[in-house]
């Protein structure tokens, strides 16, 4: 399965790492454009004068783990789309030029479903989509938790437990399940 994954799910670390880190077991293939990693950089600005550099430098490794991700498409693709917010066009063009069978955002109303359905299209929060994995592999969905927790934990100093730093990664239902 495809999935192009919005700005707002790369931009957030834990969500990022906890999707990435399942993708890379298998559970889907993960599809961005470059406008939504440029987007991931202006939006890493907030976070102060280091935060900018610091998403280019993960842009970067992201873009060498994942090097066919990257969707491109014809202007005339975007032209002929319309959404409730004419500046999420360039997600469902990279959706449908990478044959994407799902978008993963938490801007729900700005994909609205019937929009989508048109050009064979679904869409997902990030925390239904990774529980929806976790019930069919369990297991895999934990390693990859562990692993995500255990840096945390390692990069902030704090003594984080899943169902928190999952809660704070807005992921609760996924955190409820892994802390089970």
């Amino acid at each position: 399965m495809k999935v192009l994954l919005d700005t707002c799910i790369l931009y957030p670390t834990v969500m990022r790492e906890m999707l990435l880190g399942v993708a890379g077991q298998g559970a889907f293939t993960p599809l961005w454009s470059d406008r939504i990693l440029e987007e991931w950089a202006r939006a890493a600005r907030k976070l102060g004068p280091q935060g900018e550099p610091q998403a280019r430098a993960e842009i970067a490794l992201l873009r060498a783990a994942w090097p066919d991700a990257v969707v491109t498409w014809k202007p005339s693709l975007e032209d002929r789309l319309w959404l409730p917010d004419a500046a999420d066009t360039h997600v469902l063009a990279a959706a449908i030029a990478g044959h994407a069978d799902l978008i993963v955002t938490l801007n729900a109303g700005d994909f609205p479903r019937n929009i989508l359905a048109e050009e064979g299209l679904s869409r997902a929060d990030p925390d239904a989509f990774l529980h929806g994995i976790w019930q069919a592999q369990p297991e895999m969905v934990a390693e990859v938790g562990a692993d995500v927790l255990a840096t945390a934990r390692r990069l902030s100093g704090e003594a984080w437990d899943i169902r928190s730093l999952m809660k704070k990664a807005r992921l609760p239902r996924l955190g409820k399940a892994l802390a089970a």
